[in-house]
């Protein structure tokens, strides 16, 4: 059997060319080799698994290379790249700093600083996890690191530049390695599918790359364990069970529940998740990221920030065409603050479901952001009057809307009215037209006045609303801080909506949350159920309220300056 290389090792880039998404870092290498501008300590720091080693071992092996490309690239055909790869090389040494942390380490690297090379012109060495050096082999090293001699050259590789002390740094050129793009890794686990004869679904890919969190080195890892797991055949439904991903279907499936309203069925999908092992605040974040990809999907110049397969991309932007961008980002608000709380709540599953059930009322068609007026409710028909409805002729119980007389064999009195009626008053004539409701408002030609008759609403002038605005403060005294509100806010009719003119956004929120109390009581108190409440914020209306004793006493100077003539006088004090 042969021996079995992960693929970590066997396609470890060898050239700069070959390293995955760190193309200012190689270029920026190769121009500093190219013109000569080398200097005696690099520092590269980043995430695991995004090249930092690998950069390293290149930059060691080409500026040791006796003959390097026209691309500053190692031939390695020549002995000292041979020696190399071979890991026979006496010029190029790595060190892990983390089981060699010590000062008696530091000082045996510093005595073999002082042999120069035998063989090319440089001795480089490699320090791996330089962050994990003590104190005192960092201090044993700033001397030589600060004044090596000219053929020694230090990199240094660090996943904490934090924990590296200062005087370290500045002695280093940093270059900071940035995670690797989710579209490069799955064009790099392409090539080697390919390499390897292996059939891989690009959905299957993108899964691997995203779940590799910008690391090429896990997301290599992950390839090998999945290939084991499913054969030459990488699927996308293989990848999803074997990594614990939880399918894209599922959000699909919820979101389309939200936009129908179907509460019901979004609990349901939410439980079949559960029962396949998954942790309620794994689902939160996969819904939120679902949510912020269906929002980029809403115009063409955030499409690019999708990172996903090209089918699931097509189904993304099929379902962004569908949502609302309010229903976006209000349900965005509330998966945040789920996500938030879901720690601290003791009944986390409740936390997740009432959060579901918020983010599917936002199409639920009983809900109306604006208050509704009470429905008119029609006066009941009284059996003693003299009218009656004419339903179709195939059925007495529908109603068609026309009023004809009755035939009375003599004059008899209603019930509410207290003269006869006139047996010889002539028919009132059928309006097929007219609906049973205007017909019912309307007063009948026989003006038989019905003691159950109230009218939805009648006109109201300012000074009613002024009246009633102060009567309901009056009711407010228990609650000093919206009783001030209510007293300090400027109100305006507009027809039937009264406008409420604030002093800033707190005001506003403060009025809303009462908003169903005060609208009630100025409904009822005015006899008019239509009318309407509109907020204003004025910010600059601020400057001019009094908050202090002194504020007003000054403002009242002006006015009055005897006032502070008084205050002069009798010694006064202002009370705070």
């Amino acid at each position: 059997m042969e021996n079995y290389i992960v693929s970590a090792r066997k396609y470890r880039p060898e050239t700069f060319d070959t390293v995955v998404g760190q193309e200012a870092i190689t270029t920026t290498l190769k121009n500093a080799i190219k013109s000569g501008h080398l200097a005696q300590a690099f520092l590269f720091c980043g995430p695991r698994g995004v090249g930092k080693t690998t950069c390293a071992r290149i930059l060691a092996r080409t500026i040791n290379c006796f003959n390097p490309t026209e691309n500053m690239e190692a031939c390695g055909v020549c002995e000292s790249c041979e020696s190399f790869k071979n890991n026979a090389s006496y010029n190029i040494h790595e060190l892990d700093a983390a089981s060699n942390n010590s000062v008696e380490n530091i000082r045996s690297l510093i005595e073999q600083v002082r042999v120069p090379p035998q063989v090319g012109k440089y001795k480089i060495y490699i320090i791996d996890e330089v962050h994990m050096l003590s104190t005192a082999a960092f201090n044993a090293f700033l001397k030589t690191l600060e004044e090596p001699p000219a053929y020694a050259k230090f990199i240094l590789a660090t996943t904490e530049k934090h924990k590296i002390l200062p005087t370290i740094l500045s002695r280093c050129q940093i270059f900071d390695f940035k995670r690797i793009k989710i579209e490069d890794i799955a064009n790099h686990l392409t090539k080697i599918s390919e390499k390897e004869s292996i059939t891989a679904e690009p959905d299957a890919l993108h899964i691997i790359a995203q779940k590799a969190d910008g690391g090429l080195r896990d997301a290599l890892s992950m390839f090998d364990q999945l290939v084991s797991f499913s054969g030459n055949n990488l699927t996308y439904q293989s990848v999803i069970e074997n990594l614990n991903v939880l399918d894209y279907d599922y959000y699909f499936q919820i979101v389309d529940a939200f936009l129908k309203g179907d509460l019901p069925s979004s609990l349901r999908i939410f439980n079949e998740i559960m029962d396949c092992g998954f942790d309620g605040q794994h689902f939160i974040i996969g819904l939120g990221e679902h949510l912020r990809n269906l929002l980029v999907c809403k115009d063409p110049q955030t499409v690019n920030l999708l990172e996903v397969g090209e089918t699931i991309k097509a189904k993304y932007l099929q379902q962004a065409q569908a949502c609302p961008i309010a229903f976006l980002i209000k349900a965005l608000d509330i998966n945040n603050q789920c996500d938030l709380n879901y720690r601290n709540a003791s009944n986390k599953r409740l936390s997740v479901e009432i959060a579901l059930m918020q983010i599917a009322s936002f199409f639920l068609p009983e809900v109306d952001v604006k208050p509704e007026s009470p429905p008119f409710i029609a006066p009941a028909v009284k059996l003693e009057t003299t009218e009656k409805t004419v339903g179709k002729e195939t059925s007495g119980n529908e109603v068609r809307g026309v009023v004809e007389p009755i035939e009375t064999p003599a004059p008899r009195t209603p019930h509410s009215v207290a003269e006869p009626v006139n047996p010889a008053q002539e028919p009132i004539k059928p309006k097929p037209t007219a609906s049973l409701k205007s017909l019912l408002a309307e007063p009948s030609k026989t003006e038989v006045k019905e003691e159950a008759v109230v009218e939805n609403s009648k006109d109201i002038t300012f000074e009613d609303i002024q009246n009633a605005w102060k009567s309901y403060s009056e009711t407010q005294e228990k609650d000093p801080p919206f009783l001030n509100l209510l007293q300090t806010a400027e109100i305006q009719l507009n027809g039937e909506i009264l406008e409420v003119v604030l002093a800033s956004l707190v005001q506003e929120k403060f009025l809303l949350e009462k908003k169903t109390e005060v609208m009630n009581y100025l409904r009822s108190k005015l006899s008019n159920t239509s009318l309407q409440l509109k907020t204003i914020v004025n910010e600059a209306k601020v400057q001019n309220i009094l908050h202090t004793p002194s504020e007003k006493f000054v403002k009242l100077s002006e006015k009055n300056p005897e006032l502070k003539r008084l205050r002069e006088v009798l010694d006064l004090e202002i009370q705070y």
